[in-house]
C-alpha cells in the first residue's frame, strides 16, 4: 500500500488539489489510487492547507447525509478547499447547517417547482434554438463563448427577471469571480477585485430585490426572497452570499456539462450514433455528460466531533473534502466509469449535484438546458468536430473549459 504513517493517518500520496492535475486533465489515475489503496487519507500540505480526502461513492454519500457530524456552515469553514477570510466567507443557505439552511430552502425551492419548470422548460427551448441558429456550418468557433456562456447566463438572466443582451456578461464576470477557487486566488490582489466585483453584484441586485418588495409577491424566486421571514430581511452579506450562491450553482455544471458534452460525443462518437438511433437515450445521456463531466469537482466539509470514516480517525475541526470527480468515476458503482454511455442504467446515481439536504436546489433546470441541448443537436444532424485541445481553467473546484474551438459538420 502506498501510504505513510503520521500520528497513525493515511498519507495521501498525491495532493489532488493541485490545480495542474485540471488543467492538464492529468486527474485520473491519482483518484484511481486513491479509490483503490485509501478511500479516506490526508494531505497534511497543500496550497490550501492540510485536508482530509474522500473518493469514494459510499463514502461521499456516507459524509453527505451525515451533516450533523460534517457541517458545511460558513461558521466552521464554508464549502469548498479554501480557508476564507472573514470578507469572503460568504454566509448562504448552502454553506449552513439546519434550521438556518432547512428555512432557506424552503424559500428558495418552490421557484424550481414542476409547474415553474414546465414555464422554464419552453424558455430553455427557445433559448437553445435562438443560439444555435446563429452558429456557422463549416467553420471554426468557441463553443464555449457561443453556447456553453450564453445558453447558461441568458436562462440565469430569464430568472432573475433580467435582459439577456444587456446583462449576461455581468452575470458571468461576478459568476467566475464568486467561484474563483485556486492557487492565485489567495493573493490580495484577486480578493481586492473580488471585493468591487461583489459589491458591483450586490448593488445590481438590491435594485431588483427592492423592485420585488414593492410589488406584490409572486413565485418569482427573488420575490419568494424578499417576502419571506426567513430572507426578507438578510443582511448585505447575507444577500451577496445568497446571490453569488444562485448565480455560480445556476450556472457551472450546466455551462460545463455542456461543454463536456462536445468532448464526450468526440471521444466516443457512437454514442452519438446511439442517440440518433433512439431518442428516448436523451433524459439519460444528460445525467450520464453530468457524471461523466462531473463540473463541481469538490465540495469540503468540516467536523463538527471526532468520526471515524473509512477506517481513519478524524478528529473534530477537521477539513474534509468530498471529490465528486473521484465517487463519479467509482468502478464499483459505475462499471466501465471512464465510458461516457448514454444507457448506462444508473447514471442517475451521480453524487455531482451533491446528496441528502445539500442537494442543489437548481439541479432540474440543469438537467433540462443539458438535454435540450442535445435533443437539438441530434435533431439537427450535427456532429461537432474539435479543432484543437481545449482549454481548462486553473481549479480544483469547478471543472470547466474556458476556450473549445469547434467545426459543425453534417453526419454522413
Amino acid at each position: 500500500m502506498a501510504t505513510a504513517a503520521k500520528e497513525g493517518r493515511a498519507i495521501a500520496p498525491v495532493d489532488v488539489s493541485r490545480e495542474a492535475l485540471y488543467v492538464e486533465d492529468s486527474w485520473r489515475e491519482p483518484f484511481k489510487l486513491l479509490r483503490r489503496e485509501m478511500p479516506v487519507s490526508y494531505c497534511p500540505e497543500s496550497p490550501y492547507g492540510p485536508y482530509w480526502s474522500v473518493v469514494t461513492h459510499d463514502l461521499v454519500s456516507a459524509v453527505e447525509l451525515d451533516h450533523e457530524t460534517f457541517s458545511s456552515s460558513w461558521k466552521n469553514g464554508n464549502i469548498t478547499i479554501t480557508d476564507p477570510p472573514p470578507e469572503s466567507n460568504l454566509p448562504n443557505f448552502i454553506a449552513s447547517d439546519p434550521p438556518v439552511h432547512t428555512a432557506q430552502r424552503k424559500v428558495i425551492q418552490p421557484a424550481f417547482a414542476p409547474s415553474q419548470m414546465k414555464m422554464r422548460e419552453l424558455q430553455v427551448r427557445e433559448r437553445c434554438s435562438y443560439l444555435l441558429d446563429k452558429l456557422p456550418l463549416g467553420e471554426t468557433f468557441d463553443w464555449v463563448s457561443q453556447v456553453s456562456i450564453p445558453q447558461t447566463m441568458g436562462m440565469l438572466c430569464i430568472l432573475f427577471g433580467m435582459d439577456p443582451d444587456e446583462e449576461a456578461a455581468d452575470l458571468k464576470r461576478w459568476s467566475d469571480y464568486a467561484g474563483g477557487v485556486s492557487e492565485s486566488s489567495n493573493t490580495d490582489e484577486f480578493r481586492a477585485e473580488w471585493m468591487v466585483q461583489m459589491q458591483a453584484m450586490l448593488a445590481r441586485f438590491d435594485e431588483l430585490l427592492e423592485e420585488r418588495r414593492q410589488a406584490p409577491p409572486t413565485d418569482d424566486l427573488l420575490s419568494r426572497m424578499v417576502h419571506s421571514d426567513a430572507m426578507g430581511n438578510l443582511t448585505p452579506m447575507e444577500r451577496l452570499a445568497n446571490i453569488a450562491l444562485l448565480i455560480v450553482g445556476g450556472n457551472d455544471t450546466t455551462r460545463n456539462s455542456i461543454s463536456g458534452l462536445v468532448e464526450a460525443l468526440d471521444t466516443y462518437p457512437d454514442q452519438l450514433d446511439a442517440l440518433h438511433g433512439d431518442a428516448a437515450l436523451i433524459p439519460n445521456a444528460a445525467q450520464e455528460i453530468i457524471r461523466w463531466q462531473s463540473p463541481v469537482l469538490h465540495m469540503r466539509r468540516t467536523t463538527t466531533r471526532d468520526t471515524e470514516l473509512g477506517g481513519q480517525h478524524i478528529p473534530a475541526g477537521e477539513k474534509v473534502v468530498m471529490w465528486y470527480i473521484s465517487a463519479n468515476r467509482d468502478e464499483s458503482v459505475f462499471p466501465d466509469a471512464e465510458k461516457f454511455d448514454v444507457a448506462r442504467s444508473n447514471a442517475r446515481r451521480h453524487l455531482a449535484f451533491g446528496h441528502g439536504i445539500h442537494r442543489c436546489v437548481g439541479a432540474r433546470l440543469a438537467e433540462i438546458q443539458i438535454a435540450t441541448i442535445i435533443e437539438e443537436i441530434v435533431a439537427r444532424g450535427w456532429r461537432i468536430v474539435p479543432q484543437g485541445k481545449p482549454t481548462r481553467l486553473a481549479s480544483p473546484f469547478l471543472r470547466a473549459f474556458t476556450e473549445m474551438p469547434v467545426k459543425l459538420e453534417k453526419r454522413g
